[in-house]
């Protein structure tokens, strides 16, 4: 069960236990981040479950795809480190990944 930092809009920092096989986006809803629209449910069809992941996990997550880049692009807010977060499942790997909740457009 991967353990998670998960920042908020406001910069407050929350560790939470994810279950391995849940997406990111459903990690942090289900944690009580109701910053976490997810309007799509995790169908990478809205970009509402906007994250900037910890670079140095940048390896350990699956490669974006087109559907998500293209979604990404939408945003004022993408950095290198941005992705959708129902695009990422949750592994062991994933243990102590630092996500922040990217600004609202």
């Amino acid at each position: 069960m991967p353990k998670l930092v998960i920042v908020n809009r406001a910069g407050e920092e929350k560790e939470v236990d994810a279950q391995a096989g849940l997406s990111l986006m459903e990690a942090i809803r289900d944690n009580g981040f109701d910053e976490m629209l997810a309007l799509c449910g995790g169908c990478c069809s809205c970009a509402t479950c906007h994250v900037h992941i910890d670079a140095a996990f940048a390896d350990k997550v699956p490669a974006m795809s087109e559907d998500e880049n293209d979604l990404l692009d939408s945003t004022d807010h993408r950095d290198a480190t941005s992705r959708l977060s129902c695009q990422i499942p949750l592994t062991d790997a994933l243990d102590g990944m630092r996500v922040t909740l990217a600004e609202a457009d």
